[in-house]
């Protein structure tokens, strides 16, 4: 099966709404992640959405009311700096991010070293006899002061940032949290008081903890975007590139548009471009996901990172950089990693006020302790116990985690889904609306059958005598026959004399002495020419009649052809609960034909391009949830009209502008897959939200009631963020 690849257009000219990227740092939670966001939004003309887990924010914005330095500008007031994010700036974005990686596990490794001392000592605590220290009391304090304020000097940072912003965040929680056991067990330790209990122990374990959280997170965050940068990765760093005559090896970088390279065998393709000698195959998989290699010859297109096999090719630059294919690639995922789903604006609303009811949960915690219960060492340790455990990071991981990994994972297989909405939209798919040519069938005319309606003539000779003169026409009916006929080795001489068209008829002409039509049987019947009956195995199909002084010689069935994957792909269409409905505007005849052989059993035909948008309006009054597929301009009104539009990949511009699912191959197999995966995507959400909630509804009450300690509260903290990101991982895995 051949694959066709999509354009991204480097030249489309830019909307009046521009589009930036942004990395960001600093962000502790999703409290942080929603602050930016609210800000950023109240600018003039902006639509901001900030991604906690890519650590990025997809900006959209008038540039007459408010520009980049602005934008950049208001992310700093809100505590966290902001750095515009292109292709070419990836790179040392991941090499950034690398590096703080290394020091947050170098920080974190001090802060273990100085922490185990003080926690070795817990279990001599379990005896009863909690007053007897097995460090000396100067010794603690010496080991958790470094801890809290040199280690932990971040979520003081990060804490007062979120304050003087006017919001609470993670920071805040940790910072205030640690402080109070600190600050109570340094009074005691310097006071002297030898009968009060110290917990340098829990402020400094749930800072370590904390910091192996971010650190176990920030790895499992960095998984996620694997899927995309893998396909970065495989573009290669230089290319052999023709100058003055000689090849020289050329640092990709520096390639433009029309510079002449050369791919040889088992190399990758630096960049898009056009073949212009040579015939290899290459294997296109990691941006269709189309195991089988394509041929390639002059005039073909190739795609950056593809992979060539045994021929050596030269080709013209076409696509360099930003402009690459790979490059649209990586740029249309990141925006849809960067979207929301509306499953995530209950976890965000919660997130806001978060903090804040958090704060008052504790000190309300400390003072019924406090004063019910009569124990102030109590109601400090369940204080902080709830501050430490009310970690609002995975609510925020929640959702743009799993939805990193499934459009990531859509990447590679050739599905590129535009946002999360389209995603939570293709879930709830009911019916399919598909389009017949080029979507299931080949789109491409073949001859399907040859029957001989006279005694000693056979098919060969009649797909022969049609193919000889065929060659003077350039219908497509005509590039069929010749392409059936070269498919059967047959010999086809030149042709001698003149052939005449006959628009909307045939071809005739002299061979051989004989006169020859070869046409429409309407044509040859108007010419006196009496026609058999057709055969059953050539009924729904176009016919070309071939006929030798005015007597039928044989019929030649021509039909577009069904795609070898269609069939199946209806199949698990049903078999996931999807009603198909092939559109078309083919006659009746041809239209059954088709979907009896893809087993759909709901067809329209005669359907004209409006007509299609009306169909898919009539079965979405039906209460329904409609999806379209189509490849051509005519599909457009109607993959508009739907409420979730697949575009197949070799389709027009503007069927893939007015889609919210492009189709990098054209395979209807693909919709089938899309919907599985963005099924299985919304389903690691809600499970992702579930936890989270959960986790928060049974940890608060738990921690207030004096059933967790804090540093099992600061562990637990720290699992569920980690669990909740590797719980969206599993989506890699093949049977998700």
């Amino acid at each position: 099966m051949t694959s066709t690849i999509l354009e991204i257009s480097p030249c489309t000219p830019l909307p009046e709404r521009q589009t930036v990227e942004f990395a960001l740092s600093g962000l502790a939670c999703a409290a942080c992640a929603a602050r930016v966001e609210r800000q950023l939004n109240r600018l003039p003309g902006v639509e901001a959405t900030v991604n906690f887990a890519a650590e990025c924010a997809h900006v959209r914005f008038n540039p007459g009311a408010t520009g980049v330095e602005q934008l950049i500008d208001t992310v700093k007031k809100t505590g966290f700096t902001a750095t515009v994010s292109t292709y070419a700036t990836r790179d040392a974005e991941k090499a950034r991010q690398a590096a703080t990686r290394k020091e947050e596990t170098r920080r974190f490794l001090v802060a273990a070293l100085l922490t185990l001392p003080l926690i070795a000592q817990m279990p001599f605590m379990l005896t009863g006899e909690t007053h007897h220290d097995i460090l000396p009391r100067w010794l603690q304090f010496l080991l958790a002061t470094p801890v809290q304020f040199w280690i932990g000097w971040r979520f003081y940072r990060g804490g007062f940032s979120a304050l003087r912003g006017g919001t609470g965040n993670m920071d805040v929680l940790v910072a205030l949290g640690t402080s109070m056991a600190w600050g109570y067990s340094a009074v005691v330790t310097l006071a002297g008081l030898h009968q009060y209990h110290v917990y340098y122990e829990a402020s400094a374990s749930v800072i370590t903890l904390v910091l192996l959280g971010k650190l176990l997170e920030s790895r499992a965050k960095a998984r996620t975007a694997a899927a995309i940068e893998s396909l970065a990765r495989l573009q290669p760093q230089t290319a052999f590139v023709e100058r003055a005559g000689e090849l020289v090896e050329t640092p990709v970088a520096e390639l433009i548009p029309g510079d002449i390279f050369v791919v040889r065998a088992g190399e990758a393709v630096p960049v898009d471009g056009e073949v212009l000698g040579g015939d290899s195959h290459i294997s296109e998989a990691m941006l269709t996901g189309e195991a089988m290699p394509v041929a390639k010859e002059a005039g073909d297109k190739v795609y950056a990172a593809t992979l060539n096999g045994n021929g050596l090719l030269r080709c013209r630059a076409t696509g360099v950089g930003a402009h690459t294919l790979l490059a649209g690639i990586i740029r249309l995922v990141g925006e849809a990693q960067g979207s929301k789903a509306n499953v995530q604006r209950l976890a965000d609303r919660v997130a806001a006020v978060f903090v804040p009811a958090v704060v008052g949960i504790a000190a309300l915690t400390f003072f019924a302790w406090w004063i019910f219960a009569g124990d102030f060492t109590a109601a400090l340790v369940n204080a902080v116990a709830v501050l430490v455990i009310a970690c609002p990071c995975a609510l925020g991981l929640a959702t743009p985690t799993a939805l990193m990994v499934g459009t990531g994972r859509g990447a590679r297989r050739g599905i590129l889904i535009r946002n999360a909405q389209a995603l939570e939209l293709a879930e709830r798919i009911e019916t399919l609306a598909v389009d017949k040519t080029g979507t299931l069938t080949t789109g491409t005319p073949a001859v399907t059958g040859v029957f001989s309606t006279r005694a000693g003539t056979s098919e060969a000779d009649v797909l022969t005598l049609a193919a000889r003169l065929e060659q003077a026409s350039t219908h497509p009916l005509a590039a069929a026959i010749l392409a059936a006929a070269r498919a059967r080795d047959l010999e086809i001489p030149p042709l001698a004399g003149e052939a005449q068209t006959v628009p909307g008829g045939g071809v005739y002409g002299t061979l051989d002495g004989d006169e020859i039509h070869v046409g429409s049987p309407s044509w040859l019947e108007s010419l006196a020419c009496a026609l058999p009956a057709v055969p059953p195995q050539l009924a729904g199909q176009s016919l070309v009649a071939v006929a030798a002084q005015h007597e039928i010689l044989g019929l030649i069935g021509i039909a577009d052809p069904l795609r070898t994957s269609s069939r199946q792909a209806v199949s698990r269409l049903t078999s996931l609960g999807v009603e198909v409905v092939m559109l078309t505007g083919d006659n009746p005849g041809t239209a059954a034909a088709i979907a009896r052989e893809a087993g759909i059993v709901r067809f329209e035909a005669g359907v004209l391009p409006g007509g299609k948008a009306a169909a898919i309006e009539a079965l979405k009054a039906s209460g329904k949830r409609v999806g379209m597929a189509g490849d051509g301009i005519n599909d457009a009104p109607a993959l508009a009209a739907a409420d979730v539009s697949f575009a197949m990949g070799a389709g027009s511009d503007i069927a893939m502008q007015a889609a919210d699912i492009t189709l990098m191959r054209n395979d209807l197999s693909g919709v089938a897959e899309a919907i599985a995966l963005s099924r299985a995507t919304l389903a690691k959400i809600r499970q992702n939200l579930f936890w989270a909630f959960l986790y928060n509804v049974l940890g608060i009450p738990a921690a207030a009631l004096g059933f967790l300690n804090p540093v099992v509260a600061g562990a637990a903290m720290a699992l569920s963020s980690v669990s909740v990101v590797s719980n969206s991982l599993l989506l890699r895995l093949p049977k998700n």
